[in-house]
């Protein structure tokens, strides 16, 4: 079973205005409402892959109640504490020329419903999956997910962290199963700028060898990369798509990592599926729906099987310049 945790959920109003003037009145030609919240989408993603899930957080009032109300009906299993005052927070996304996002504050958080959610997590067994991403609200403490994990050490529970700087660094010592950094992430981490797949690899080897196992860096329109378990170096592309909304592209490749893995892909077809999936979710206006997964896969397939086989054919490349030893990397 794949659990995962949303904090922070929100209900996304998205907005597309056809002017954005400031002191006046401004209108939008559509509008549309969306649960919002990382594992949340993670979820979703496997559910759509008919992937055994179960959704935990923490809701509050009628936002609350739609976020529930929503992913019930799409056949999510969801399992919330709810609050008893407050309203989960909205977030209204500005999508113009230029996005533009507000989001919520959100509620506060007693201590008994942090223990009720424990509560729920320390039903967690050996040989489940939790995923740990998004953020943390600010009544709650930063290194929240290193407390979880601490908690649940030991029972032979997998661990998957997509979260930046501080929450991700902290997540190593739990040896996790995976961590998710972009490569804007990952370049804050050491003082780097990497854009694609082949330059964010010394990197991510690093992280490697400080604790996580599988180490994916998703690099936009560049593609993908990862250090497997065992040590080896895999990059993938993105297949062909126009932009519509990067919301949940990487919640989306978490889940078709995690989904083709434990249907006994290799660490190759793995990339490739997770990028699929981030890429159909960046080409549609929500999370993306399974056929337009299978499509993007197999179009990444055709396109990863021409390259090999022109690489093949041509003198191999030079190297990506080596990372600085674990010892001078800088962490921020």
């Amino acid at each position: 079973m794949i659990y995962t945790v949303t904090f922070n959920p929100a209900v996304d109003y998205v907005m597309h205005p056809l002017t954005l003037d400031m002191g006046f009145t401004n209108r939008s030609s559509s509008e549309e409402v969306r649960c919002g919240g990382n594992g949340i989408n993670v979820s979703s993603i496997l559910n759509e892959l008919n992937v055994d899930t179960i959704c935990l957080g923490i809701i509050a009032g009628f936002t609350g109640n739609y976020i529930l109300d929503t992913l019930q009906q799409a056949g999510v299993t969801c399992n919330f504490v709810r609050l008893d005052k407050g309203f989960t927070r909205i977030n209204v996304k500005l999508n113009g020329i230029v996005m533009t996002i507000i989001n919520g504050m959100g509620p506060k958080i007693p201590n008994d419903k942090v223990d009720e959610l424990f509560g729920r997590l320390d039903r967690i067994k050996a040989g489940d999956t939790l995923v740990l991403t998004g953020s943390i609200p600010k009544c709650l403490p930063d290194d929240m997910y290193e407390i979880i994990m601490t908690r649940l050490a030991g029972r032979g529970i997998r661990f998957v962290v997509d979260a930046p700087g501080t929450l991700l660094l902290q997540s190593l010592a739990s040896q996790p199963f995976m961590i998710k950094p972009n490569n804007h992430e990952l370049g804050k981490l050491f003082d780097v700028n990497p854009e694609t797949p082949e330059e964010s690899l010394p990197y991510a080897r690093i992280l490697h060898e400080r604790g996580a196992q599988n180490v994916v860096v998703s690099c936009g329109g560049e593609g993908s990369a990862l250090i497997a378990a065992d040590g080896s170096e895999y990059t993938t592309k993105c297949p062909p798509c126009r932009l519509v909304n990067a919301t949940g592209a990487g919640d989306s490749m978490v889940a078709g990592f995690l989904a083709s893995l434990d249907r006994g892909f290799s660490y190759q077809d793995a990339l490739n599926f997770a990028s699929a999936c981030g890429s159909s979710t960046a080409a549609s206006k929500g999370l993306a729906h399974r056929a337009t997964i299978d499509k993007f896969y197999a179009a990444l397939q055709k396109i990863m099987a021409e390259d090999a086989e022109k690489k093949a054919t041509e003198p191999k490349a030079k190297k990506a310049p080596e990372a600085k030893s674990e010892k001078d990397a800088p962490v921020k």
